[in-house]
């Protein structure tokens, strides 16, 4: 992200456009170091606005370049000219920013202890951010031209307004504070001739509260007017009207802390290495006066051999500047701040036995930032921790993970010593001002070994053969069988011949006395047995009916004399085979039968 300050030196709109085109998306020629490359900032702090038309027409014209995004809006245009002075304001890319808030957080005046011009900050928040440690506040600043002590005092009064709104006081009435947490910078043409001077001083010095204080990202402080030393970082005058040259460091471009760390948004660029003396093309830093190779010290701008920016684009430049005078456009490069997700808001590690091997899930933390509109470059690397987590195995530590990649995998590891379920709370501290803290909710269940089911056949059984057909139905219930799991099978067994499955079996026995074996199986393959006597007792033994004959008369005497006759082997008196087993015995011919028959004849049991 390129944020860029620059005085276009009178701008009113009615000449100089094809010069701002060519100076901002004009091509860097073949050959030198910034071959194929353009100017291209974000965003633009700009001075000596004529009234709203010409800041209208600036955009305009930055929209209609060749290789212009065509996404260039405007702040607000703010009016002071009461005061007979041009206004500072700000251009931007709409593609990249939204433009959140415009506040005048100081007026200026004619009055020989005011500043001449008022002091705009402008709020930008990156687009698809939201939080207030996402935005960008830009003051874009005009102060008192002139080396006399009272032009000093007057750019000191809009230092101190600057520094003490930065640092969350109301400067120009309620609601005027630059907001906690934003980050902000300062960018314009300061007409500072060196950093002794009182007026930068209040900008950069220390004091008891820091907040709004600013720092120059090239650390290079020093006298800058006519010193060779700066030449690589002067911005005045590149058209050397009035036969002066490039000898002055008036515009800049200083920022608040938050900008001077790799965390969040940050100044790409060392924030302890001063500017290179010897080359415009400074490895450690990302600021630049653009146009200024530094081979015009007190004279004219170079347009022939320019080595930074080759010749079509310094004169360019030099015609901005116009033949009265002007300057040279400053920028630095920022990132805007990373952005932390992660690949699941809850890991479940579901149940497992004590002593099992330990069930282990991946998290992957990935930095969402939004290369394709800000580039892998133009966003911050994730910085973020991951803390122990109560009942599980996390790989704590300080990790990075850069924007556009796939994620950093971390795996989590629920232990199985100890039986009980499992929830903790995983959070994971970033430096993502969207995302600072992202939770996962940790869980799972460590239960006891499997222990064997107990099975249960139920209390012996007895019943009687209550047809004497020599067995019985039987009902045989294992419901009182147990198991730690879930039983999932029930088998009823005659020694090893099935019976049947189920929980309940109905199942015929024969007469007499029979072992059951119930097995059962639980939801882990452990099986128990148990077993259950069932008694069949034989029915009650019942005679035949003394009405022999089946004459439907008894007792008689007939059915005495046609059972004899039967029982000595006559014939039977009806169709149907005659019974002599009249006791049911299954003996016959014998002599009970015959007693039987005359004890039963004679009202008696048929059974003494």
């Amino acid at each position: 992200m390129r944020i860029a300050a620059w005085n276009i030196s009178n701008w009113s709109g009615a000449n100089r456009q094809a010069d701002v085109q060519t100076a901002v998306y004009g091509i860097v020629p073949t050959g030198l170091a910034l071959a194929g490359q353009r100017f291209s900032p974000d965003v633009i702090a700009v001075q000596e606005m004529n009234n709203a038309s010409a800041l209208a027409n600036l955009v305009t014209t930055l929209n209609s370049a060749s290789g212009s995004p065509g996404d260039w809006a405007s702040a607000p245009y703010i009016d002071s000219s009461q005061y007979g002075d041009s206004e500072n304001s700000l251009v931007y890319r709409t593609g990249r920013f939204q433009l959140i808030a415009t506040t005048t957080i100081a007026l200026g005046s004619t009055l020989a202890t005011n500043q001449p011009r008022n002091t705009y900050r402008y709020d930008l928040r990156p687009i698809g951010y939201t939080s207030p440690q996402s935005v960008m506040a830009v003051y874009s600043i005009h102060m008192k031209a002139g080396s006399a002590s009272t032009d000093n005092d007057r750019r000191l009064v809009e230092s101190q307004r600057i520094r003490d709104n930065a640092q969350g006081v109301n400067t120009n009435g309620p609601g005027t504070a630059l907001p906690a947490g934003y980050n902000f910078l300062v960018g314009g043409d300061m007409n500072m001739q060196s950093a002794t001077q009182t007026s930068y001083v209040e900008l950069v010095g220390s004091q008891a509260d820091n907040t709004g204080r600013f720092f120059d990202p090239i650390n290079t402080p020093g006298s800058w007017n006519n010193n060779s030393a700066f030449r690589f970082i002067h911005t005045q005058d590149p058209a050397a009207a009035g036969g002066g040259g490039m000898d002055d460091r008036h515009d800049q471009i200083l920022i608040g802390s938050s900008l001077r760390d790799t965390a969040g948004w940050h100044y790409i660029g060392s924030n302890v290495l001063s500017f290179s003396n010897s080359t415009w093309n400074d490895p450690n830093h990302t600021y630049r006066c653009w146009g200024n190779d530094g081979s015009s010290y007190n004279v004219a701008l170079t347009t022939t051999g320019n080595t930074m920016v080759g010749p079509a684009i310094a004169q360019a430049l030099i015609n901005c500047a116009t033949t009265a005078g002007g300057h040279m456009p400053v920028y630095a490069d920022f990132r805007v701040p990373a952005k932390a997700s992660v690949s699941s808001a809850s890991l479940n590690f579901g149940s497992v036995t004590q002593g099992s091997a330990a069930p282990q899930l991946v998290l992957t933390v990935t930095n969402t930032g939004n290369t394709a509109l800000f580039g892998a470059n133009g966003i911050a690397t994730l910085n973020y921790t991951l803390p122990a987590g109560s009942g599980f195995t996390v790989p704590t530590g300080n990790y990075t993970e850069a924007p556009g990649g796939s994620g950093r995998s971390h795996t989590i590891v629920m232990p199985t010593a100890t039986i009980g379920t499992k929830n903790a709370t995983l959070m994971i501290v970033s430096d993502s001002p969207e995302q600072p803290t992202l939770m996962v909710n940790l869980t799972g269940i460590v239960t006891a070994p499997n222990q064997p089911p107990v099975a249960n056949a139920g209390s012996d059984i007895t019943v009687t053969d209550s047809d004497n057909s020599g067995s019985e139905s039987v009902m045989l219930n294992g419901s009182a069988s147990t198991d730690d799991g879930t039983i999932v099978s029930y088998q009823w067994l005659n020694g090893t011949t099935p019976l049947g499955t189920g929980v309940m079996l109905t199942t015929s026995l024969p007469v007499g006395a029979t072992t059951v074996t119930l097995r059962v199986t639980d939801n882990l393959g452990l099986a128990a047995t148990d077993t259950v006597l069932v008694t069949v007792q034989a029915g009650e033994v019942l005679c035949d009916s003394v009405d022999f004959n089946q004459n439907q008369i008894f007792p008689e005497d007939q059915d005495v004399v046609d059972y004899f006759n039967v029982l000595a082997g006559g014939t039977c008196p009806y169709a149907d085979p005659c019974d002599i087993d009249f006791n049911n015995n299954g003996v016959f011919p014998e002599d009970e039968d015959v007693v039987a028959f005359f004890r039963v004849l004679a009202g008696g049991p048929c059974v003494p």
